[in-house]
């Protein structure tokens, strides 16, 4: 599963991997009310994570990491969106990563300053979808993808290091 953290829309993406090979299996976005108090909202974003881990049962859980705004409030309320997510995903005992949004459209566009319709028109591609998401919801389906394929990555030079120690 992938988050794309956000204070008034989170998205959420669950992939299948299959050897190479994403599968998409869910996307959506959680909106918050933008005339509740904050910490409503924060409750909004944890109890919806809580509910799509419920249903879906992913075994890992990829988060874009927060980058710097021109404004530091938006940034801290980036941040206790991103907590909220991740105190959710913590709590049902599942594993997280974090990637920097760059490394994500890296993986995903193969250009780190990607723009969103790029990494929507990748999504539709790369999961053989009819049509492009919701940009936040792409967003988490990228970091799903990015995250499938750098375990993948590790997995294999796990391997290729356990083999070489035997030789």
């Amino acid at each position: 599963m992938g988050i794309d953290p956000g204070s008034r829309i989170t998205g959420y993406g669950i992939i299948e991997l299959d050897g190479p090979r994403n599968r998409y299996l869910a996307s959506g976005c959680i909106q918050t009310a933008a005339d509740r108090p904050f910490s409503e909202r924060l409750k909004t974003i944890f109890e919806a994570v809580t509910t799509i881990l419920r249903t879906y049962q992913p075994a890992e859980v990829a988060i874009e990491q927060v980058f710097m705004h021109r404004n530091p409030d938006s940034a801290l309320k980036l941040g206790q969106a991103r907590g909220a997510a991740v105190c959710a995903v913590v709590m049902a005992g599942l594993p997280v990563s974090e990637y920097a949004p760059r490394a994500i459209k890296q993986a995903v566009v193969g250009r780190g300053a990607a723009d969103k319709s790029q990494v929507q028109h990748m999504i539709r591609l790369l999961l053989n979808l009819p049509e492009a998401p919701p940009a936040d919801a792409a967003d988490a389906l990228a970091v799903a993808i990015c995250h499938g394929h750098t375990r993948q990555t590790q997995q294999r030079l796990g391997v290729a290091v356990a083999l070489t120690r035997r030789c």
